[in-house]
């Protein structure tokens, strides 16, 4: 009888005492979660994204919801990483777990001074590059469509920041494996994915989209297998860690992930649903240890019987 398992896993130097994350943009700064579970027991908390200046996001309405899953076109709404750095960290830095910061910008240099000013923070240990986003001197294509882009953003931020660097990979690719295998060579200490699939919704009794940027992001249950794919195909790849979302409800999901070859998962749309879901996740993945008899839960990463 094993009395002791081992939860915790590794994405480069970064060390969690469990897979359990919370995914960008879902759990906003971690604090806003306190009445309803234990930050303290969650293996790292990725807030939401954070970019160089202000930014006000797109207009309403920028959510609706769809069968097994929701669209959003929030549009990356935050204060900038000063208003972060000067009024929101003091009040995170503290939590016995790991707060990682999603950057994002529109185009290299933001990144890069985003990345630089967070490096300087003590109580940061990991940054998720979010290259997902539109560059404004490419006529607005996404970095992380194309090798090139993917490459470039990283290595400029890889120069700057000396921490562990997650890159967040976009499904809406033809090939995601030579994205991910160009954001290794250029720095990545580990990859995420999937961030949202690009759809939409419409109003067919007013003839019109439901969202007013007419196109969205599609995450929730409807996502999760083309990212159990992605996962398992980026796995197999790359010899960086990969952490997996898309879709994550529960404890089995997280253990199909991990089975894929994620070295740990992110729980997305699930937080709108159960604010306390991460808690209970994390404790169906340690009743599969128990009744699996799996002493250590790095054994079950890529452990899908082919």
């Amino acid at each position: 009888m094993i009395k002791e398992r081992n939860t915790s896993v590794k994405l480069g130097n970064l060390v969690l005492k469990n897979p359990v994350m919370t995914a960008s943009g879902t759990f906003g700064y971690g604090s806003e979660f306190t009445d309803f579970l234990d930050l303290n027991q969650i293996g790292g908390i990725i807030v939401k994204g954070t970019t160089l200046h202000h930014r006000e996001g797109n207009p309403y309405p920028r959510m609706a919801e769809t069968p097994s899953g929701m669209l959003n076109a929030v549009g990356l709404q935050n204060k900038g990483v000063h208003y972060f750095i000067d009024h929101i960290y003091p009040s995170i830095k503290d939590i016995d777990s790991n707060i990682i910061v999603n950057v994002s910008g529109s185009q290299v240099e933001d990144y890069v001074e985003t990345a630089r000013l967070i490096n300087e923070l003590e109580g940061i240990p990991a940054i998720e590059l979010n290259i997902s986003c539109p560059n404004v001197k490419q006529g607005g294509m996404t970095f992380g469509v194309t090798t090139s882009g993917a490459e470039e953003v990283v290595k400029a931020v890889r120069k700057v920041y000396d921490k562990t660097l997650i890159v967040k990979l976009s499904p809406n690719v033809t090939d995601i494996t030579e994205i991910a295998k160009a954001a290794e060579a250029s720095g990545a200490d580990s990859v995420s994915l999937i961030n949202t699939l690009l759809g939409m919704a419409i109003d067919a009794e007013r003839k019109k989209p439901l969202l007013s940027t007419i196109t969205g992001g599609l995450s929730g249950p409807a996502v999760k297998p083309i990212a159990l794919r992605m996962v398992w195909q980026v796995s197999q790849a790359v010899k960086i860690p990969v952490v997996g979302l898309g879709g994550v409800m529960n404890g089995q999901d997280a253990i199909e992930f991990m089975l894929a070859g994620a070295s740990a998962i992110q729980l997305g749309t699930a937080n709108f649903i159960d604010p306390a879901v991460t808690i209970r996740v994390i404790n169906e993945i340690e009743e599969y240890m128990i009744r699996h008899n799996v002493s250590d839960i790095n054994e079950l990463v890529g452990a899908l019987i082919i």
